[in-house]
């Protein structure tokens, strides 16, 4: 990295550090599977932090008991349509989807019956779940977004059932060896931050508790370090080493409840966090718990992440993650790869390349580097998708409106392309050609009446 970059990155991080009045604040970059920058100010004790620093990460924990749900979904042991009452029976959740608790959108109330569950000793799952009567729900209508620190305990318990054993064994055999992140742990293990409240008013620090939240564990107990989370960026991003399949990461990452109404600047996937910054589509999580903040977002379409955490309730923008990222896109913009030409593309493929029309709408087909083919829109705003070869003669579609939708190729007796038969919808070589069997038949141009 240019000193300049990393001059401009460490006076953003003292900035956030000196104005917020925070006791540490420690950030890291990734880019490309790598740990690329690494940032620190303020004090751990009597020396400054390191990327082996444990902090506690708050709501990030959400993330692994989302990916052990999922991992559950692809085993077989259960949907995500199941209601929670096939595999958690006894609430007045019962009819709610594992879906709708993974995405904050099952009406669930925010947070647990009882005193202030961040600051004092949690209870037993049992206790946990006899608390989630009609009152713990929010009113209509229910398919809105509405945060529940409370799903995420009761995700917790579903995983727990059907594992026969605790979450936190689970994520730790399933997730955590799997992937190295031997510094990830349910207590803080030294080195660690100690957790502070800075008064409003003057500079001095009170410490906060930092109690076993019990059954609302899986809502934030979690302490990790920055070298944890970078790995854990590096698998919001598909490097999952076995753990999950890549695809099914990419599905956690798709929009499925959106948080502040129609700009749709912020959101939640399959228990991930979204957020839609300066054309970037970012996946990850925040976090507070008393005495602690922390985030860490993955911008797969860039391979870039960044995390930082802090040991403090409050004084910590929510702005510092977007504002490293874009000042190391500022300094440092990607180098395009030089083109290459290639020589493993299917030349049989090139017929089918050009312009197709759907109607009297024109689009372009090609092939890509790796062999996928490519409609879009030859001006403007469309239906675009990438298809998948499968091995018949078909396609599938990737992404975009045809997402999972078959693609056919029409020939005529010589072989010879004739129509796309998308789904249904018949494209063309010409405008509603006449060699293309269109619904509702072709007249012909020119006809006035």
């Amino acid at each position: 990295m240019l000193p300049t970059t990393e001059r401009a990155l460490l006076r953003r991080l003292a900035v956030e550090q000196r104005e917020g009045r925070v006791p540490s604040l420690i950030a890291g970059l990734v880019r490309d599977g790598r740990t690329i920058w690494v940032g620190t100010r303020g004090r751990v004790g009597d020396a400054a932090p390191t990327s082996n620093t444990q902090y506690r990460v708050g709501s990030i924990t959400k993330t692994f008991i989302a990916v052990l749900v999922m991992r559950l979904r692809d085993e077989g042991r259960l949907d995500l349509a199941d209601k929670l009452d096939d595999h958690v029976p006894g609430t007045s959740i019962g009819n709610r989807s594992i879906t709708e608790l993974l995405t904050h959108s099952s009406g669930l109330t925010a947070e647990p019956d009882g005193p202030w569950w961040e600051r004092t000793p949690g209870g037993s799952a049992e206790e946990l779940l006899s608390t989630i009567d009609d009152d713990a729900l929010r009113p209509a209508p229910r398919h809105t977004f509405h945060y529940s620190n409370v799903g995420f305990g009761v995700l917790g318990e579903l995983v727990a059932r059907l594992r026969g054993t605790s979450w936190a064994e689970a994520m730790r055999a399933e997730i955590l060896e799997p992937l190295g992140m031997n510094r990830t742990t349910l207590a803080p293990e030294a080195p660690h931050a100690k957790g502070w409240a800075v008064h409003p008013w003057a500079d001095v620090l009170m410490p906060e508790p930092a109690e076993d939240a019990g059954a609302m564990a899986p809502a934030g107990q979690l302490w990790s370090t920055v070298d944890d989370m970078a790995r854990w960026l590096r698998f919001v991003n598909g490097d999952t080493a076995g753990v999950l399949h890549p695809d099914t990461v990419a599905e956690m990452r798709a929009p499925g409840a959106v948080d502040d109404g129609n700009e749709w600047r912020g959101g939640f996937g399959l228990g991930l966090q979204l957020f839609r910054h300066s054309g970037r589509r970012l996946a990850g999580h925040t976090g507070s718990m008393p005495g602690f903040l922390a985030t860490m977002l993955m911008d797969p379409a860039d391979n870039t992440g960044v995390v930082f955490m802090a040991n403090t309730t409050a004084g910590v923008g929510s702005a510092l993650a977007l504002d490293l990222l874009d000042i190391l896109d500022h300094h440092e913009p990607r180098i395009p790869d030089p083109w290459e030409p290639r020589s493993d593309i299917d030349l049989d493929l090139l017929e089918l390349t050009g312009q197709w029309y759907w109607g009297p709408s024109p689009h372009v087909l090609r092939v890509l580097p790796d062999g996928l083919l490519d409609l879009v829109p030859w001006q403007g705003k469309g239906r675009a998708s990438r298809f998948r070869p499968n091995g018949d003669g078909t396609w599938t579609g990737l992404d975009g409106y045809y997402a999972g939708e078959p693609l056919r190729i029409g020939r005529d007796e010589n072989g010879t392309p004739t129509h796309l038969d998308l789904n249904t919808f018949i494209f063309t070589r010409t405008p509603y050609s006449h060699d293309g069997p269109v619904p509702g038949g072709v007249e012909g141009w020119g006809v006035v009446e």
